[in-house]
């Protein structure tokens, strides 16, 4: 069992960096990538935009595909698609292709990124889901912050293809050794058929949602951005409608009528959404405002990246000693007084002012990520962990989409100054502070799931 756990605990980790280190790398090789493929503006974008789409529209079936059939195999199945997809990319010859293929790698992406965490419900006890969940988010941290500076390292001499062979190797030595390894059979649920019409439904409010918000700090807001979240209301209200009627709902009940699931759920979108947005504005205002270098930039910025990365662990055993409630209560008013110093800033900023708003952020949003991810995945049975797992990523592609595109709207009507909308932000902060009263307390109870521990993944 412990190398199982083991293995698990690696697998997990090193496909959640994978996807963040390619998300991050790509953002210093998109200029490159565009002038050597004579690409457009609007072309280059949508090798973020079509990847984006299609990972988010397709986590919640992804992760109902794992419940079925267990979470290795579909790990394994999304690992070497992406790594195969990677390389694709890396050899394309146009930017059709490139296009193409970054919508390939999102479907795979959509499936590897549930199973990281639905292989972790299935391999620990909900009581000792904490560390290994903290371990995970301190990789992303990790991930996220030496993305930049990877892709800058690789990019200037090799070009932009080198960044997506850097996945190759390691997606595919990943998925075959998660094939190779086998885990204890799953037998897929009798009598549940696949719930198709919602997860069409589904993927379609998804859709309609994230491109929408993806095209409104470019476009702005226009007719067509409030047709499109229209759209996604209409398709999201039929879609809980189908759920609540459906004798085999792609939600199983301990999902959908969870108050600590959708609280958490609704954190991690206000969390997120709060932190992109102001990375967003941050970025904006110490470049063109106060002239520093990306470089420069980033180094100021390091302090949240570095705080994330210790406040993971630290909230784990925070979350055990004081409860899920008050730690994340506590880690987004850290995160709402993040925003509020760097909404503070002017011309005359120094770097411990910035370092500090950034250090803020990063111990708030690194400790509700591993506090709010646990209750969302200890909530529900194991068999429903790769649902979970699926809603839980959503949020965290929702929730930046969702920040940068607010901040984007705040800009346009404040101009130059850029503390209204921080200010914005550090409230949105803390409203998700009220989502936390429906979180355990520190007793841990869980509401009607089970206490099983699964070891099947």
């Amino acid at each position: 069992m412990s190398a199982h756990r083991g293995l698990t605990l690696t697998s997990s980790v090193v496909g959640a960096v994978i996807v963040a280190l390619d998300g991050t790398v790509l953002t210093v090789a998109q200029p490159t990538l565009g002038r050597d493929l004579h690409a457009s503006v609007a072309e280059v974008q949508w090798t973020s935009t079509g990847y984006l789409i299609a990972v988010a529209s397709l986590l919640v079936f992804a992760g109902n595909i794992g419940d079925r059939y267990g979470h290795q195999r579909v790990f394994a199945v999304g690992m070497l698609g992406f790594g195969a997809a990677s390389a694709g990319i890396g050899m394309a010859a146009g930017i059709g292709w490139v296009i193409g293929l970054r919508v390939v790698q999102g479907v795979f992406g959509a499936l590897l990124q549930p199973a990281t965490l639905g292989m972790l419900r299935a391999a620990y006890p909900p009581d000792r889901l904490g560390m290994p969940i903290a371990l995970r988010t301190s990789a992303i941290g990790v991930a996220a912050a030496a993305g930049p500076l990877v892709g800058g390292a690789l990019v200037t001499p090799f070009g932009w293809r080198s960044v997506f062979f850097l996945n190759v190797v390691p997606a595919l030595a990943m998925g075959g050794l998660a094939l190779a390894v086998r885990g204890p059979e799953r037998t897929p649920p009798s009598g549940r058929r696949l719930d198709l019409p919602g997860v069409c439904l589904l993927a379609a409010a998804l859709a309609c949602l994230v491109h929408t918000l993806v095209g409104i700090p470019d476009g702005g807001w226009t007719t067509v951005s409030t047709l499109g979240l229209l759209a996604a209301a209409v398709a999201g209200t039929v879609f809980v409608h189908h759920e609540r009627r459906t004798p085999s709902p792609l939600l199983p009940t301990d999902v959908l009528g969870s108050a600590p699931v959708g609280a958490a759920l609704g954190i991690l979108v206000a969390a997120s959404a709060s932190m992109l947005g102001t990375l967003f504005v941050s970025s904006y205002f110490l470049q063109d405002v106060l002239g520093l270098t990306p470089l420069e930039t980033a180094l100021r910025a390091l302090p949240g990246p570095v705080m994330m990365v210790l406040a993971a662990p630290a909230s784990a055993v925070l979350m055990r000693r004081y409860g899920p409630r008050r730690t994340s209560a506590c880690a987004m008013t850290l995160l709402a007084l993040g925003v509020l110093v760097l909404s503070r800033l002017g011309e005359g900023s120094g770097a411990l002012s910035i370092g500090t708003g950034f250090l803020l952020l990063g111990a708030g949003f690194g400790t509700v990520m591993v506090t709010a991810t646990a209750v969302v995945v200890r909530q529900v049975s194991a068999g429903a962990a790769g649902v979970a797992g699926g809603l839980q990523q959503t949020a965290m592609n929702v929730g930046p989409t969702l920040g940068v595109a607010a901040a984007t709207t705040l800009l346009t009507y404040t101009r130059v100054d850029l503390a209204p909308t921080l200010t914005v932000l550090a409230a949105l902060a803390a409203a998700g502070a009220l989502p936390a009263l429906a979180l355990p307390g520190r007793s841990g109870s869980r509401t009607g799931a089970p206490e099983e521990s699964v070891t099947a993944s």
